[in-house]
């Protein structure tokens, strides 16, 4: 059986940390682990999944239940509320509901205080991991057996019945997440016929598109590492653009860091030219890919070629001449002496950059692709080096197993991001003397996870006093991670030292107020690792095709919402510190959030789906700073624009196509979800809804309270999780959060 592992080094002596690996996690299966009974439920579990995969494509964390059950066992002595159509929600079935929920939820959390959960989703990442072992020979040590089986579970899990796979698990098929899916099967074993006719169906879809030449730009990146796919396919990606003076608006210090981190090491492959060996099954893939003769094909043609299911952000006209230029002219001149030794100093330059990346990080790296990436850039400059042994000891940083097999997840975890949630949430219900212990489990974790350095890489913004995504060894301090964690500390340094804890020293709450003031922009906007340090034109030159907006680091109603809220949480307490400076603050970041309500008075939310999140925070933020409904039009309009979205049965229910399409769209069959019905009702609850007209909010209350399990659980719904326009990603604590979050508002501003 699997067992997580919480906290740990292990027993790698590569793997380094800075406060005592407190946050890691990391799946290891054990064959002596679990009786026969335990194990016979994980199957019962995994075919229960697959059974159903078509109609429920999230997985509900089971695996993590299953074992914390068994540590915490929880026993529900309360009884399970069910109210029915027009009888009354009172306050007691409320308070007996949030009990259910906080005793469930307490018994998922770590010791070190943070909630592990599934941050999976897309289907791109996988591969990438995959690939990388393959062309670096360790595939076998680092993936063995029953990595493969759940790897291979996971993929076939997720193939939708047309036989592709798409971006993320609710997606179409769209031809990145097929090749690369059917790739890394093959590199797992999987024969041409297997999986009882699921790489037929695949490998059908792929060629009846034209084959993969169609594949987007990443895809070609990763097949001609891997040999399947010639560099003269690619439109260049010059390590050069690395020498360019800093104040050039292209300089790649000027992107956002998940897009540079990304170019950076591809830059370094293409520079490189690396392949992989080339050996029969590399062979054999090129004849199954491919509708004509491999040696037959035009890759200069295959350049600018797309499937039109992958083709989110077209090239603009721009880009393609300058990507003619640059093949055509550029690199036949930098491969020849003597401007090759420019190429040489620009690939030195781009190594460096890459091993400061991984130092800073202690080779977790920013994010999942640039971890492979890196990986093998070390392994191509030396496959003996300590950076790639390191780099191999936290691949299981990023692995998460659950009944749907093994995936990859979007970050090495969501630690701190949802401790700082989790806490506000139960900080709303009001029983802080029952479930103190949560709290001070998680503001413990909270001060750990505070970064108490800079980082020494290049183009890197200041991160001392800011709060990761993650966990403190990620090292990229982030502005809304920040917020949301300084908001929690202050709030929970202002509560009694036996109930929650020791209260987090004022010296580092300054720093963090200092990080989060240095993080606003001219125009009074947030955006999320960095200032923008560029213009919206550089994204003529994005050449993902399948995502939107990611050339630079753009400003962010969520963001902003949570600086100017940290910031009034803070100056409650702490009134003379820089009071001026975060006044003016919170004055700039509230034009900017007025500034980008759309015409219907919602907000586009980035980092979920969508405008109900959005909205959420656009409400939040003015109301933080002291907007109310009467005085203000943009709550006002916010508040419309939600009551149009409440469906008939009480909740909200919004599609990832939302963010898609940037076009509300309900769930199909106008289904409820839990967690945007939270987000609607925290939102009208804090604009005041209970006094002007409360019916909505006692509806939508009925909707979160009859959906509990028995358990005190909720249910896993839809995803919600969102990042790039077009890419979904599951957050799997938000289940638990947002109904607590939202029944506690509720108990306490409307009963």
């Amino acid at each position: 059986m699997w067992k997580l592992t919480l906290s740990s080094q292990g027993d790698d002596p590569w793997v380094t940390s800075t406060n005592n690996h407190i946050g890691r996690l990391y799946w290891e299966f054990d064959p002596n682990l679990g009786t026969p009974e335990e194990r016979a439920h994980v199957e019962k579990l995994r075919n229960d999944f697959t059974i159903n995969r078509f109609q429920y494509k999230n997985s509900a964390d089971l695996l993590l239940r299953l074992q914390f059950a068994k540590k915490n066992p929880c026993e529900m002595e309360l009884e399970k509320v069910r109210i029915l159509e027009g009888e009354e929600v009172t306050k007691e079935k409320v308070s007996r509901t949030l009990r259910r929920a906080l005793k469930f939820h307490s018994t998922l959390q770590a010791e070190d205080g943070f909630w592990p959960a599934d941050f999976g989703g897309p289907m791109f990442l996988l591969p990438g991991l995959v690939i990388g072992l393959a062309v670096t020979g360790d595939l076998d040590m680092m993936l063995p057996l029953e990595h493969k089986k759940e790897i291979c579970r996971y993929l076939y899990n997720h193939q939708n019945e047309d036989g592709g796979w798409g971006l993320h698990i609710e997606g179409c098929s769209m031809m990145l997440g097929t090749a690369l899916s059917y790739v890394t099967l093959r590199l797992l074993g999987e024969r041409m016929d297997g999986g009882d006719g699921a790489m037929e169906k695949a490998r059908s879809w792929i060629l009846d598109r034209g084959g993969v030449t169609f594949i987007p730009s990443w895809g070609k990146t990763w097949l001609s590492v891997l040999g399947l796919y010639e560099w003269s396919g690619n439109n260049p990606m010059p390590p050069e653009f690395w020498l360019l003076p800093y104040f050039v608006p292209i300089h790649p210090g000027r992107m956002w860091c998940h897009c540079r981190m990304v170019y950076l090491a591809m830059s370094y492959l293409y520079g490189k030219r690396f392949v992989g060996s080339i050996n029969t099954l590399i062979l054999s893939l090129r004849e199954e890919l491919y509708v004509l003769p491999y040696h037959c094909i035009d890759w200069n043609k295959a350049r600018n070629q797309c499937a039109k299911e992958d083709l989110y952000y077209p090239h603009p006209m721009i880009q393609d001449m300058l990507s003619g230029c640059l093949q055509k002219i550029g690199e036949p001149l930098l491969m020849k002496w003597p401007l090759s030794k420019v190429r040489q100093r620009a690939l030195t330059s781009v190594m460096q950059l890459i091993h400061h990346e991984d130092q800073t990080t202690h080779y977790i790296c920013l994010a999942p692709v640039n971890k492979a990436l890196n990986m093998v850039c070390c392994w191509v400059e030396d496959p003996n080096s300590e950076a790639y042994k390191r780099h191999l000891s936290r691949i299981k940083d990023y692995l998460w197993v659950a009944e749907d097999g093994m995936k990859m997840q979007g970050f090495n975890g969501v630690q701190l991001w949802d401790v700082g949630f989790a806490a506000q949430a139960i900080l709303a219900t009001d029983l802080v003397d029952e479930y103190g212990f949560m709290l001070k489990k998680a503001h413990n974790f909270i001060r750990n996870t505070q970064i108490r350095e800079d980082s020494v890489a290049e183009y890197r913004h200041i991160s001392k006093g800011g709060w990761p995504f993650s966990t403190r060894d990620n090292g990229w301090s982030v502005s809304d991670c920040t917020a949301e964690a300084l908001k929690t500390a202050v709030l929970l340094s202002q509560m009694p030292s036996n109930i929650v804890g020791e209260a987090t020293s004022a010296d580092r709450l300054y720093d963090g107020v200092n990080y989060l003031l240095s993080m606003q922009n001219s125009n009074g906007g947030y955006a999320s690792f960095e200032l923008t340090r560029s213009y919206a034109w550089l994204e003529m030159l994005n050449s993902a095709e399948v995502f939107g907006d990611i050339m630079i680091d753009y400003q962010y109603v969520e963001c902003t919402s949570a600086a100017i809220q940290c910031f009034a949480a803070f100056m409650k307490a702490h009134p003379r510190h820089r009071r001026q400076e975060i006044e003016e603050c919170i004055a700039k970041g509230i034009d900017f959030i007025e500034s980008i309500q759309r015409p219907d008075g919602s907000w586009y939310g980035s980092w979920a789906v969508c405008f109900t999140y959005g909205t959420w925070f656009g409400i939040k933020g003015l109301v933080a700073a002291g907007r109310t409904f009467q005085n203000c039009y943009s709550i006002r309009r916010a508040c419309d624009f939600l009551l149009s979205k409440q469906l008939d049965n009480g909740g909200w229910g919004e599609s990832y196509l939302s963010s898609q399409n940037k076009v509300y769209t309900n769930l199909e069959g106008n289904k409820a979800h839990l967690i945007h019905t939270a987000w609607a009702t925290l939102a009208l609850i804090e604009a005041g809804q209970a006094e002007r007209d409360p019916v909505p909010l006692h509806r939508a209350a009925l909707v979160l309270i009859n959906s509990q399990m028995e358990n005190g659980d909720f249910p896993q719904e839809e995803i919600v999780g969102v990042f790039n326009k077009n890419c979904m990603i599951s957050y799997a604590t938000y289940r638990n959060t947002f109904p607590i979050w939202a029944l506690g508002e509720y108990r306490n501003r409307v009963l």
